[in-house]
């Protein structure tokens, strides 16, 4: 374990289990549509990688990038679109991909201005949902763990441009932020 993690929430075999069971249900629910998943850049980038390669069925990938925390442990509640898509959404079965459903202020910002690119449908696939935390009415159709209020790190999560690559998520001593 890292020093500045002071436990493992999600071991990597835990979220290699959770990844498979959201890869069969996703393929199942597609089956026969238009898939695109679109990665939110950088924190899901690890999510979508191990997902996609979880999904049976074909489907066509995209990233966009936001951002709205920064160097800070909680949103600004600003979200500025920093990477727009590279194509067209029109008869597109989007499916946004996101690493955590925090406050929900990025992805109702995000869902409303994909809605306007007409696609055929819209769902939202989380790996963590903090559902305590919702500061806007936005649920996700897809996900892996509900996770305790802490500040979490790894698998793509990071603080301040760190820890990302750690295998697994855990919680961040307070002292590291603070």
């Amino acid at each position: 374990m890292h020093p500045d993690v002071s436990e493992i929430l999600y071991t990597e075999e835990q979220l290699s289990e959770a990844v498979k069971k959201l890869g069969a249900k996703i393929s199942e629910d597609y089956r026969g549509k238009n898939l695109c998943m679109v990665a939110v850049l950088k924190g899901s980038l690890v999510f979508m990688a191990d997902l996609m390669r979880a999904i049976t069925i074909p489907c066509s990938i995209d990233f966009l990038a936001v951002s709205s925390y920064g160097n800070s442990t909680k949103s600004s509640g600003e979200v500025r679109l920093v990477k727009d898509l590279d194509g067209p959404l029109a008869n597109k079965d989007l499916l946004i991909v996101e690493d955590i459903l925090d406050s929900g202020v990025t992805l109702s910002y995000l869902k409303k201005a994909l809605s306007a690119r007409n696609p055929r449908s819209i769902r939202i696939c989380t790996l963590l949902d903090k559902p305590h935390r919702r500061k806007t009415d936005i649920t996700a159709d897809y996900y892996g763990f509900i996770t305790p209020d802490a500040f979490i790190v790894g698998y793509g999560l990071d603080y301040a441009e760190r820890y990302r690559n750690l295998p697994y998520i855990g919680v961040l001593k307070p002292s590291i932020y603070e």
